[in-house]
């Protein structure tokens, strides 16, 4: 009789093993003649060595599967372990390649001709500035990338981050210690990894220091090495901001700074960090430049028309 032991820590067990085991009882009717145990974070598996082999192989592509698609259903369980050849499965025949696929299979993918040039931005160089109005898809095109990136075991970490300027004058009247005060403003970071990572999962990361979400000023004196790290709202930073976030960058690192110059909420005659950045760098080799506009709004219809409103009114004044 002969044992494996596959450690399943890294995924989300419950959608793993699915309701009430339902996935593992579809394996063992697959593979009568093995015994197969789930205790804990691991999976036992006891046969004869041949077809311990056999379903060790299959089990390691189902897993495989299950982390890039975050979904498992029995008839992917059917094709994967009990295929002729292990031909790998392209969930829903998508012809267009996705940045990742979210919680429950969700296709998250470029979706206009910026947002793609920002994914091939990102591939090339390891700095890219993403500017443009709301709605644009910047931080959620961004924090994909981050995502993808870890789940491809490319780097350790993803560090989220934002000039907490709004908040600033007014944490001390909010309620709750400073991480609660913050949360609110990290709130739409906190949304887009909840599309993409399985909430137990997340959770799980942001303990262990997986992924870490933190204002600006949490970045001083550190060094930010096999990290995915984006600056989110980068308009709101001043000058110092800015240079102490830019020389964070360590080894094997990528860094996308997000931002919307014709938002910024800076004290007036206050110069954004964002606008002097790229004036400064806009030619420095291994920095990349990607602007989105009304064309790449993803939001409600209406957003596109109020964008265009107001620069009506701003080319006026």
């Amino acid at each position: 009789m002969n044992e494996i032991k596959i450690d399943l820590s890294e995924i989300n067990l419950q959608d793993f093993f699915g309701n009430q085991n339902t996935h593992i009882e579809k394996i063992r009717n697959i593979f009568p003649e093995i015994k197969i145990v789930a205790r804990g974070n691991n999976l036992k598996a006891y046969g004869e060595k041949s077809t311990i082999i056999d379903f060790n192989k299959r089990i390691a592509e189902l897993i495989t599967y299950f982390i890039e698609y975050n979904v498992l259903n029995d008839e992917i369980i059917e094709r994967i372990m009990n295929s002729e050849n292990q031909e790998k499965i392209n969930l829903n025949g998508e012809i267009d390649s996705p940045i990742l696929y979210g919680v429950g299979g969700r296709i998250i993918k470029a979706k206009t001709f910026n947002q793609n040039r920002l994914v091939k931005s990102i591939k090339k160089n390891d700095m890219v500035f993403a500017i443009g109005p709301a709605g644009t898809g910047k931080t959620y095109t961004g924090v994909a990338l981050a995502v993808n990136a870890l789940k491809q075991k490319k780097v350790k970490r993803i560090v989220l981050t934002r000039p907490a300027v709004e908040a600033g004058e007014n944490l001390g009247f909010l309620p709750g210690d400073l991480n609660e005060k913050l949360d609110p403003y990290m709130q739409p970071l906190y949304d887009a990894l909840r599309d993409m990572i399985p909430n137990e999962t997340l959770k799980n990361y942001i303990e262990k220091g997986i992924i870490q979400i933190a204002p600006l000023a949490f970045m001083r004196g550190r060094t930010l090495d096999n990290a995915f790290v984006i600056l989110d709202e980068a308009q709101n930073t001043t000058h110092s901001q800015m240079k102490m976030f830019l020389t964070r960058m360590g080894k094997n690192a990528k860094f996308l700074l997000t931002g919307d110059p014709g938002q910024i909420d800076l004290p007036r005659r206050m110069v954004s960090g964002l606008k002097e950045a790229l004036l400064i760098l806009n030619s420095t080799d291994g920095i990349g430049i990607v602007y989105l506009d009304d064309k790449d709004v993803i939001r409600h219809p209406l957003v596109k028309k109020v964008i265009n409103a107001y620069k009506t009114i701003e080319h006026d004044n």
